[in-house]
């Protein structure tokens, strides 16, 4: 029985779960009724696995987003949309696989996607850059924006990647400028656009193609300014903190809506998307077919005020008397 990955917090369910794939084929081979000990294990598992989910912390929830078998956008829009033709290049420089975009129909009206892709294995994550997209694949990102723009097409972005990525190469072609026109265009893009977290938002990266009208986040997606380690590097100058860090990095989802940071939280099967995939995705399409409904009921003035209104107020903040 070929073992599935598990994360550190997830092993008693783990074990479990080998218990119960054993037993299984001990009574398929041995014509042996195990129906009341596979009952009993059943039932352990289920409670395990609530009070493993129920109670994550912030550095749980970030591994939770990074696990290997979790959805990635090019499986919500196999399950979401129809008829994707995926658009290449940012007419400068070359085609940065780890944004990919395109024409679809979804709920039977077309659309613009823009999303962030990993890769499955090694050479998948090479030819995507591990998810951390070059300057060129946010050029190519604004370029299809401005596509949406012209043919009046609401904007769909999914979100995933650790970060812009900062080699030597990137910066040379202004990686940092190629965010920012980003952030200046999408503020002011004549359609309707709807982002969605499904994974890792990480910073700058993240915010590149985030700048919407309505911003929806998986259960156990983060959402933040720079990862856990970078920021454990930062404070402690060691990445072995980064539990501490996600903990006051208030990224998990819940801790954004609350902020004001996010615009609803979709929830996500028990124990995280990758055990449930499809329902995963019915609940995204849920979402965005209600927020894609509410947005497009204004006018586009009217939305660009209110696009401009949400991100001046976003994020609470306090302070404190100085101490005598």
């Amino acid at each position: 029985m070929k073992k599935k990955f598990s994360l550190d917090f997830e092993r008693p369910l783990a074990e479990l779960t080998e218990q119960l794939g054993k037993l299984r084929e001990m009574a398929a081979d041995s014509k042996v009724d195990f129906s009341t000990e596979i009952a009993a294990i059943e039932k352990k598992i289920e409670d395990t696995q609530k009070k493993i989910y129920s109670d994550l912390t912030a550095w749980q929830k970030v591994q939770l987003s990074r696990h290997p078998m979790r959805p990635y956008s090019l499986d919500y829009i196999q399950l979401l949309f129809e008829g994707f033709q995926e658009l290449h290049g940012d007419r400068c420089f070359r085609d940065d696989q780890a944004i990919i975009g395109g024409t679809a129909f979804f709920e039977g009206r077309p659309v613009m996607i823009v999303a962030q892709q990993k890769g499955r294995n090694t050479k998948e994550n090479l030819r995507r850059n591990f998810g951390s997209p070059n300057p060129e694949g946010y050029r190519k990102a604004l370029r299809l924006m401005r596509l949406a723009e012209k043919f009046q097409m609401p904007l769909i972005c999914l979100i995933d990647t650790p970060g812009a990525y900062p080699g030597i190469g990137a910066e040379e072609r202004h990686v940092a400028e190629a965010i920012a026109v980003n952030l200046r265009e999408m503020s002011i893009l004549r359609v309707p656009i709807v982002a969605a977290v499904i994974g890792e938002g990480g910073s700058g990266g993240a915010l590149g193609i985030a700048v919407a009208d309505r911003v929806l986040i998986l259960e156990n997606a983060y959402y933040s300014v720079i990862s856990p380690e970078g920021c454990a590097a930062i404070l402690w100058k060691d990445r072995v903190f980064a539990p501490e860090a996600a903990e006051a990095l208030s990224l998990t989802a819940d801790k954004l809506l609350k902020m004001g940071i996010v615009d609803e939280v979709v929830k996500e099967p028990i124990g995280g998307a990758h055990l449930n995939t499809e329902k995963a995705a019915r609940n995204l399409q849920i979402a965005l077919k209600k927020h894609l409904a509410a947005i497009s009921k204004d006018s586009i003035d009217e939305l660009l005020d209110k696009r401009y209104c949400k991100y001046r107020v976003m994020g609470p903040f306090e302070e404190k008397p100085r101490p005598a």
